[in-house]
């Protein structure tokens, strides 16, 4: 593999920043339509776990940092960086499925959409992401909040093994028993992990016999109210049901430009009976007289469900988004970001807030939940014109709420929005030990780290 090869075939091969494919490839690479102006030197399509090998000692060889990307959203453009070289994963696609022991191995470029087929050949299901074009790469080594993790975790608690290719361009197995300091990295470390995983070993679980969720909607300056009913409601319900607020437009068929919040309970059963036994409780409402919507006990599949979250997030359109954990309640911080979103330019922006019982206790791993309520505002527009309008709109609803924050989620937080972004997605014991880690298995530095405000300062697409 020689970087200075030039090909005009945008398929194979290394691609360098001065080939006629480059900035196509280099744009393809990134989903969101807000572009940020960073340029690899090189960008690798990998197609195999010895092309990754053969790309990181090429790297390291030549002195360039490595990036890697998957195939997911990274709405601030993580993987993307100024220099160095960026190895694709997204061609790595296997997906081996062992029914007897209910374990599958699966590359980093398979997509939440096609493991959950894959599985449901088997009767299987895992906690694979809510949008189902995220490949499982990035979604599983920053944690993976998926389908019933409330029943299930968090997707990296059941990665049982990784086989990944180290800073020195070794490929290793990491499992509890061997190079286990590895495997708890790569459970929750996001994009700042020290080695590219090609083959995640994980734990499969029965799939639902039924799927049916629940949905209000009532207007937003109801938000107070609405969440008081719904997290006391959260305490009757199962961890195998998972409850969420949306914060939003509503159905522009149904209620123009109507400005709502929207709580919707999903519940993952053994049998039709089952699931509406799980969601009786959000049968009635005490301000059911509120309510512009209601949807009770709506029959879902996974493959419904994929559909409803692609729709809140279409490709073609420009995003930002950002994330906080919070021991304040919903109400406080919903009534917040209630009014950041009452004045959005964009009917599409919105923000999530899923309220989802803690499930099993998890192993021993990087990613932590760092506080009782979590939420996640997303900018949503089309016109480049406004990019500074929206973006100053993201950082404003977080600038409303910041100060009841404990934390980020590293999968989605806005790692140019201040330095210690990184950091403040986990706990203080854990970033000590990630830096250690660091420190042990890529001392000269191979792997790219966490993006910081830095590297974007004079990126023109940045906020």
């Amino acid at each position: 593999m020689n970087p200075h090869t030039r090909t005009s075939d945008p398929g194979t091969g290394p691609v360098r920043r001065e080939d006629a494919a480059y900035g196509d490839l280099r744009r393809a690479l990134v989903w969101n339509a807000l572009k940020p102006a960073r340029f690899p030197d090189v960008i690798v399509r990998a197609a195999s776990a010895a092309d990754v090998v053969e790309a990181v000692r090429l790297a390291r060889s030549r002195g360039l940092p490595v990036a890697l990307r998957s195939g997911g959203h990274s709405w601030c453009g993580s993987p993307l960086r100024d220099g160095g070289m960026l190895i694709d994963l997204s061609g790595l696609r296997g997906c081996a499925v062992d029914p007897a022991t209910a374990t599958a191995t699966v590359q980093p470029g398979v997509t939440g959409s096609q493991l959950t087929s894959e599985l449901a050949r088997h009767g299987l299901a895992f906690p694979a992401g809510h949008c189902g074009s995220v490949a499982v790469g990035g979604y599983l080594l920053s944690g993976g909040l998926g389908w019933n993790s409330g029943a299930h975790g968090p997707a990296c608690a059941s990665v049982e093994r990784i086989e990944a290719v180290t800073a020195d361009g070794e490929q290793v197995t990491a499992d509890e028993s061997e190079h286990g300091d590895l495997l708890w990295a790569a459970r929750g470390a996001g994009p700042g992990f020290f080695a590219a995983v090609t083959a995640f070993h994980l734990r499969l679980y029965p799939r639902p016999g039924a799927i049916t969720s629940t949905r209000w909607t009532f207007p937003l300056a109801d938000v107070t109210e609405v969440t008081h009913w719904a997290t006391g409601l959260a305490a009757e319900l199962p961890p195998e049901v998972e409850l969420g607020f949306c914060l939003g437009t509503a159905d522009p068929g149904a209620h123009p430009g109507r400005r709502t919040v929207t709580v919707t309970a999903t519940a993952f059963a053994t049998s039709r009976q089952h699931a509406d036994d799980l969601l009786s409780p959000l049968r009635r409402c005490p301000l059911e007289r509120s309510s512009l919507d209601r949807t009770v006990d709506e029959p879902m599949t996974f493959e419904s469900l994929y559909a409803s979250s692609a729709a809140l997030w279409p490709p073609g359109l420009r995003y930002a988004a950002d994330t906080l954990w919070s021991d304040a309640g919903f109400p406080a911080l919903l009534g917040e970001l209630a009014e950041a979103v009452a004045s959005a330019p964009s009917d599409r922006s919105l923000v999530l807030a899923p309220l989802a019982p803690a499930g099993r206790p998890p192993p021993d791993m990087a990613f932590s939940a760092l506080g009782r309520s979590y939420v996640v505002p997303y900018a949503v527009w089309d016109d480049p014109r406004q990019d500074a309008a929206h973006t100053g709109w993201l950082r404003d609803a977080m600038h409303r709420v910041e100060p009841l924050g404990t934390g980020h989620y590293i999968a989605e937080t806005d790692l140019t929005a201040a330095p210690s972004r990184a950091r403040r997605s986990f706990t203080a014991d854990d970033w000590q030990r990630l830096t250690s880690l660091r420190g042990r298995y890529d001392p000269d530095g191979v792997f790219r780290s966490y993006l910081t405000p830095d590297e974007v300062a004079a990126d023109p697409s940045a906020p």
